[in-house]
């Protein structure tokens, strides 16, 4: 199969596309004929060696959308032919296998399906430490970004007010999805016309004490792109026990209830350019590699 490669750390250039074998399904695993894969900035860190490890040649993705082609011992809901997208492990190839898992709902297409999984679970898992309940008021401070946008849908499929920073040209997106929008930066408290009962950092632009202000306790914030511990008590994202974000998203978009935006697409021999690409930042949605019609 073709798979995107790597064999020594670097720039986005180190990448290439070569043949590799198949991987297959283990137990509770499924493998997929890949329709699409998500570029993320992991990869990219991982690409450059900031994790370090010596186990060359690599294929980089952790979540794809794809036909279901194998199924592994103890599988019983999902049979081969099944849309899905989901989780995984070197997902920017042609065939990968999926950890985690749900059924692609018809109202998201293969490239924005390839781009729920990192995003919904990270988003979740911060909505589940702050615990708010339907009425209560979140503040999201990048909401136009992947977890973000991911966040505020969410929330407000469970019932609560979201203020959302961004940058003007988002506003108007934020608003479809049933948001209040505000501008990012210092003085948001001045910005906020009510009380805010939580807030999620995800844009990192050291908003923290003034997210802190605005909820009264350093508790009931969130981040998961500032880790400086500038303010004692914010919360941390840690890595999930569960994943469960991924039926939920897909309810949620069958229902018309939650999108993914593809800021761009890539076949899987312009793994250089998507990486760039996905480095370059102020994205307008997920990065995407297009693997197979």
């Amino acid at each position: 199969m073709r798979a995107v490669q790597y064999s020594r750390f670097g720039d986005p250039e180190v990448l290439g596309v070569a043949e590799a074998n198949q991987p297959h399904a283990g137990v509770g695993q499924v493998r997929i004929l890949v329709r699409a894969a998500g570029v993320n900035l992991f990869d990219c860190k991982e690409r450059s060696g900031m994790f370090g490890g010596e186990d060359f040649p690599r294929t980089p993705g952790l979540e794809a959308s794809g036909i279901v082609d194998e199924v592994g011992d103890g599988v019983t809901e999902f049979a081969i032919g099944d849309a899905v997208f989901g989780l995984g492990s070197a997902t920017n190839a042609e065939f990968a296998v999926l950890d985690h898992y749900a059924h692609k709902p018809d109202a998201l297409s293969w490239p924005a399906a390839a781009g729920v999984a990192t995003t919904a679970e990270a988003a979740l898992r911060s909505l589940e430490l702050l615990g708010l309940a339907a009425g209560q008021t979140l503040l999201i401070d990048g909401a136009a970004g992947g977890v973000g946008h991911a966040a505020a849908q969410f929330a407000i499929a469970d019932g609560l007010t979201v203020i959302g920073t961004a940058r003007e040209s988002k506003h108007d997106a934020l608003r479809a999805l049933g948001a209040h929008p505000t501008t990012y930066g210092p003085g948001l408290a001045g910005r906020v016309d009510r009380p805010v009962d939580g807030a999620l950092d995800t844009a990192g632009h050291g908003s923290i004490r003034e997210l802190a202000e605005l909820t009264g306790d350093p508790g009931r914030v969130v981040t998961i792109a500032d880790f400086s511990g500038a303010v004692p008590g914010v919360q941390l994202t840690t890595t999930p026990s569960a994943f469960h974000a991924l039926d939920q998203a897909s309810r949620l978009a069958e229902a018309g209830r939650y999108s993914v935006d593809v800021d761009s697409a890539y076949p899987l021999e312009s793994a250089a350019a998507a990486h760039a690409r996905c480095e370059a930042g102020r994205l307008s949605g997920k990065v995407v590699f297009v693997v197979s019609a």
